[in-house]
C-alpha cells in the first residue's frame, strides 16, 4: 500500500489532507503528528511543483485540491494566490525538497510523536 490510512475512510482522509495542505500554505508551518506530516509532505510538494509551472491548467489543478481560505486579511489574498505569488517564486531555483519535518516529541495524552511540518525558507 502506497499510503497510510490514518484510521479514516477515504473521504475523511482526503478532507484531512486538503485542510493540512491549505494550512501549510497559509501559515507556512503546522504542528501535526509524524504520520500525517509524512503523508501531507508529498502532496504539498506536488502542489508547489504545479505552482512553479504557473499556467492556467496548473492553477486549476491546485484549486481542485487546495481549499479557498483567506491567507492574508489585509490584502484579501487566498491560499491559492499566496501559493502562486509568494511560495512558488521562492522555490523557482530549487528542484524539490520544499518542506522539512522537525521532531518535537510525544504528545501529552496519547504519546503520539509530534512534528512541525514547514516550508523551507
Amino acid at each position: 500500500m502506497a499510503y497510510q490510512k490514518l484510521g479514516r475512510n477515504s473521504s475523511a482522509r482526503k478532507a484531512l489532507f486538503r485542510d493540512l495542505v491549505t494550512d501549510l500554505f497559509i501559515y507556512e508551518r503546522i504542528e501535526t503528528t509524524e504520520a500525517k506530516a509524512k503523508e501531507v509532505r508529498s502532496i504539498a510538494e506536488k502542489m508547489i511543483t504545479l505552482a512553479k509551472r504557473g499556467d492556467l491548467h496548473a492553477r486549476r489543478q491546485v484549486a481542485a485540491f487546495v481549499r479557498n481560505e483567506t491567507a492574508d486579511e489585509t490584502t484579501g489574498q487566498d491560499a491559492i494566490q499566496k501559493l502562486f505569488s509568494d511560495v512558488a517564486p521562492r522555490f523557482a531555483e530549487r528542484q524539490g525538497g520544499y518542506t522539512r519535518i522537525l521532531k518535537l516529541g510525544p504528545r501529552r495524552g496519547d504519546g503520539a510523536p509530534m512534528v512541525y511540518l514547514e516550508l523551507v525558507k
